[in-house]
């Protein structure tokens, strides 16, 4: 397949700045980017030796400009924030000195800047209290999935599918999706999980198509991601910040690319997509991270994609049934429902070490609970 021309320059960094975390071997990530080794180590050597401008064009940008006067270093900042005027003075900061630029003004006298130069609405400067939220110990320990709200485009509605590492923030996916249904995740989730490997738990909230509603968890996507296994954990009823991460995500998204392509039609949404998910990864710091970006925090992971799912061999003690219709199972003579989602999948059922008890597994999934008392 090798490099995709329209997002060439954000296929090769993203390519050279995982290369750098050795998760997997240089030969696997190759063969997730579609290219050969030779490129790879090409391009490799090539930012090792010039930054990211190895990779393209050189950029007549300059990296440092030490007799710069006050004036140019408040053009540059003022530059920075039109091009993301959803960023604060300590990102502009962060983001400045990681391009080169020296002597760049605290983070205070930027915010003056923007203000003096009307780029800051008396209601932007309102403080918030941060949110502490639990965090996954490891990059893919947990991913969070969610759709952002649709929007109206030249040809229909765009139904933007983020896909963001709880521990890093890493941006895996943003797919520009036409509808929300099953087999629509299941194909953008394919091509993610051969590139950076599959997460140990996504966490999703309890509609479509990851679930129909709090007592209906599961669906035939859900089933299906713990066939690789994949955890599935749902967000609280009613509570959208259990998915505050992906939330917070839709709301910069929103502000710094969506409301650009609302005179796009369908298949042009998806390069500024990929621009944005490239330029959030390894260039807008994040507060949560320290100020460094999520393309210095994230690992891919060493659980690589199966195309075939392997079957499940169940403990010889377990007590095997396969779920019928309705999502019904039989045991001990009585009718047991487990979900419809499981319709024609083997379980098995094993004690819990509580009389009575036992609990009904999908593969090493617990799924279900029978209580005989």
């Amino acid at each position: 397949m090798g490099w995709k021309r329209v997002t060439i320059m954000s296929e090769r960094l993203e390519f050279v700045r995982l290369a750098t975390k050795r998760e997997v071997s240089f030969t696997e990530l190759c063969s997730r980017f579609g290219i050969s080794r030779k490129t790879g180590y090409k391009f490799v050597k090539r930012y090792d030796e010039e930054g990211s401008e190895g990779l393209s064009d050189r950029s007549r940008r300059p990296k440092n400009s030490p007799n710069a006067t006050a004036a140019w270093m408040e053009r540059m900042i003022l530059a920075l924030r039109d091009e993301r005027p959803a960023w604060g003075g300590r990102k502009l900061k962060r983001r400045a000195e990681d391009m080169g630029y020296e002597g760049v003004p605290s983070p205070s006298t930027i915010t003056e800047i923007l203000k003096r130069n009307s780029r800051v609405a008396p209601e932007d400067t309102k403080k918030h209290m941060a949110w502490r939220r639990f965090e996954a110990e490891r990059p893919n320990d947990l991913w969070q999935m969610d759709f952002k709200g649709h929007f109206p485009v030249r040809d229909g509605r765009c139904h933007p599918l983020t896909v963001p590492d709880d521990n890093s923030r890493y941006a895996l996916c943003i797919g520009a999706c036409g509808n929300e249904r099953m087999e629509t995740v299941e194909e953008r989730l394919r091509d993610v999980f051969r590139r950076y490997g599959l997460p140990r738990a996504i966490l999703t909230d309890n509609g479509s198509p990851w679930g129909r509603d709090s007592v209906h968890r599961h669906t035939s996507l859900t089933v299906w991601l713990m066939c690789l296994g994949v955890g599935v954990r749902h967000g609280r009823v009613s509570h959208p910040q259990t998915l505050g991460k992906d939330e917070r995500f839709h709301r910069t998204m929103n502000a710094e690319v969506v409301h650009g392509c609302r005179d796009r039609s369908m298949s042009e949404c998806q390069r500024p997509f990929d621009r944005w998910r490239v330029s959030y990864n390894t260039e807008r710091p994040h507060e949560a991270l320290g100020m460094k970006v999520p393309a210095d925090c994230y690992r891919v992971s060493e659980r690589e994609f199966p195309e075939r799912v392997r079957e499940w061999e169940y403990s010889p003690s377990d007590a095997i049934r396969k779920v019928q219709d309705g999502g019904i199972l039989h045991y001990k003579g009585r009718e047991w429902r487990v979900g419809n989602a499981f319709k024609g999948q083997r379980v098995g059922i094993r004690p819990t070490g509580k009389d009575g008890r036992f609990g009904v597994f999908f593969r090493n999934f617990k799924i279900a609970q029978i209580d005989l008392v």
